[in-house]
């Protein structure tokens, strides 16, 4: 499974961004996708995570009702899909590197623990100014 996070930037408080992962390998179709985030001197937390057909999604309190996980299911290139983080009302506290990761193929349904997240792509930036 490979995974790569983009569509970070730099926003002013209030607004939105739309992060996207392309997930590509054939595990990835039974597969849980979690968005974690890290921001400078605090540990990495989860944020959202979907479940493979897209219909179960899950949040942290901190983002519930602001941000939305959504998948693209339905893709031209079956070894590929895509997963999206709406983020709206974005706040200065939302600063972080945004990483997408999937969990052990093991995990079924929309909820895994964060040490069974195994896969990480690279990480996007988002940046919110006050």
């Amino acid at each position: 499974v490979q995974l790569q996070a983009s569509g970070g930037g730099l926003v002013q408080a209030g607004g939105s961004l739309r992060l996207s992962c392309a997930v590509s390998g054939r595990t990835f179709r039974s597969s849980i996708i979690g968005w974690f985030r890290q921001a400078p001197g605090k540990e990495r937390e989860f944020v959202a995570s979907v479940s493979s057909s897209g219909g179960r999604t899950y949040y942290a309190e901190s983002v519930k009702g602001r941000f939305t996980i959504s998948r693209d299911t339905i893709s031209r290139d079956n070894a590929k899909n895509t997963v999206y983080l709406q983020m709206n009302i974005l706040k200065p506290e939302d600063t972080a590197i945004y990483y997408c990761a999937a969990p052990n193929s093991q995990w079924k349904g929309v909820v895994a623990p964060a040490n069974a997240y195994v896969y990480w792509g690279q990480g996007t930036l988002v940046t919110v100014s006050s």
